[in-house]
């Protein structure tokens, strides 16, 4: 295990609308208000895009991802974390459980999905941490490097 510490900075209670694309948003929002690390919790709706649901054969490297789409309004709940990646922007790793009809789906938000209605985040920044993402080449995933 690795680990460091930090301290709670700036808190953002942000509204996402229709059609805003998560991650992506929140990671521009990131880097327009300099956060550098941080960590998010989501409630709210999703219309459409993509969820990694796992990769196809466990023990494959690097593993070929599951790619499930989310077609129709869905309600989310998701928590993630937010790191720069090697190029120095923030990025955001997000899991989220999206349910619809009494059937739920969860899985990582990388690939991009849209809001649909209204997204709720909370978006707490960590100072006093200098974590990263770095390319691990048997894995292919940026992992966290605290």
């Amino acid at each position: 295990m690795k680990a460091t510490e930090g301290k709670i900075g700036r808190v953002f209670v942000i509204r996402l609308e229709e059609g805003d694309v998560v991650p992506g948003c929140i990671e521009n929002f990131a880097a327009e208000n300099n956060i550098k690390v941080g960590f998010v919790n989501i409630i709210g709706g999703i219309g459409s895009g993509e969820v990694v649901t796992g990769p196809r054969r466990t023990y494959e490297m690097p593993p070929s991802p599951m790619v499930l789409p989310v077609d129709g309004a869905h309600e989310i709940t998701g928590t993630g974390v937010l790191v720069p990646g090697d190029d120095g922007r923030p990025q955001l790793h997000l899991h989220a459980s999206l349910g619809r009809a009494g059937k739920t789906t969860t899985g990582c938000l990388r690939p991009g999905v849209k809001t649909w209605l209204v997204g709720e985040v909370v978006l707490c920044e960590i100072l006093g941490v200098d974590s990263k993402r770095v390319l691990d080449n048997k894995s292919g995933f940026a992992l966290l490097q605290p």
